[in-house]
């Protein structure tokens, strides 16, 4: 697999074993060539990363091998990327690596990280989110260009509902996240309420393209607005991130100006360095920004006292929550027996 390289990444020196491993088989990339994507767009990275416990999506042998989510912080660690102390639903917790300088980003992809999951918290607060993270999910049936056309939808509700600013980025696959800087002073319930809100919004004016819909039987061929990516333990790929597909995409950030002209297929690991050297980071000014939840959340109160409309059911690994709707399938919740 080659001799062992070193990197040279911000003042620090990181050390890349089996440099050579081929972890794209198809376009041919090699460890060497992700660690070095890293380092090129390092302060992109370390800004969506920063100061956040962060799991890490490992292919040790590439894509096509054996992966895993690593939300403990690696062991033999450096001392000098510190940890964030967090809470899952289920009581448990654990210590994440929690990255503050852009060689950590490269110490992790020795290990095959290709893509980096933040939690939408700072180290400083693990219990109240500064981001409302909003994932446009293509269903079966839908493809991109519908995603683009929620997200324009979506972008004018968040300016009509507290005059909410969002930075739009690609997924990496066919949908887009659009992430939105808040004030970090309301619980995970709470932000995960006000995606909610702002999911009925979309399926009142789109509703035949746009769906918030839980279970998949429901939704039909129209976008899903992934709500519960806003509860607890809970993350999506961070801006720059390498996804585990054959042609090596990354999750792009785009100007508003972008979505709907630039594609997906347009952000690879090969491309994004030279847009990096280009642009820069076009989302580098999120962190100037925190917005108010409070216009939301007056729509949510709209919704459950004016339409009935309460909580949704959480992810299948989560315990029961407080107000939350029986938790199951429609279908099967038909076929039984009633006592």
């Amino acid at each position: 697999m080659g001799a062992a390289v070193e990197l040279e990444v911000a003042g620090r020196t990181v050390r890349l074993s089996s440099p050579d491993k081929v972890f794209f088989p198809e376009p041919g990339y090699t460890k060497l060539d992700l660690a070095r994507y890293y380092a090129a767009v390092a302060p992109g990275i370390l800004r969506a990363l920063r100061n956040r416990p962060t799991t890490l999506e490992r292919y040790p042998d590439g894509v096509g091998g054996e992966w895993f989510y690593q939300k403990r912080a690696p062991k033999g660690m450096p001392d000098w990327i510190p940890t964030a102390h967090i809470t899952f639903p289920s009581g448990r917790s654990a210590d994440e690596m929690c990255p503050t300088e852009e060689a950590a980003v490269v110490w992790a992809a020795q290990y095959g990280t290709l893509t980096f999951h933040p939690w939408p918290v700072r180290a400083t607060d693990v219990d109240h989110p500064d981001e409302l993270r909003i994932d446009l999910d293509p269903q079966p049936g839908t493809d991109y260009d519908d995603a683009v056309r929620a997200a324009h939808e979506l972008r004018a509700v968040l300016e009509e509902f507290g005059g909410l600013r969002g930075w739009p980025k690609t997924s990496g696959g066919r949908g887009l996240h659009v992430f939105v800087p808040i004030e970090p002073r309301w619980t995970f319930t709470q932000v995960r309420r006000a995606a909610i809100a702002v999911g009925r919004e979309m399926e009142r004016r789109m509703p035949e393209q746009v769906t918030i819909k839980w279970w998949k039987e429901e939704r039909g061929r129209r976008i899903f607005l992934d709500y519960n990516q806003t509860a607890r333990d809970r993350t999506i790929a961070s801006a720059y991130s390498v996804r585990p597909r054959p042609n090596a995409s990354v999750s792009a950030p785009l100007r508003w100006d972008e979505v709907g002209v630039a594609h997906p297929a347009d952000f690879d690991l090969a491309t994004m360095p030279a847009r990096f050297a280009e642009l820069g980071d076009v989302h580098a000014d999120m962190d100037d920004h925190a917005y108010s939840l409070d216009a939301l959340l007056e729509l949510a109160r709209r919704d459950e006292h004016d339409h009935g409309l309460g909580d949704l059911p959480y992810p299948p690994e989560y315990p029961k929550m407080p107000g939350e709707p029986k938790r199951v399938q429609p279908s099967r919740a038909r076929r039984e027996p009633t006592s």
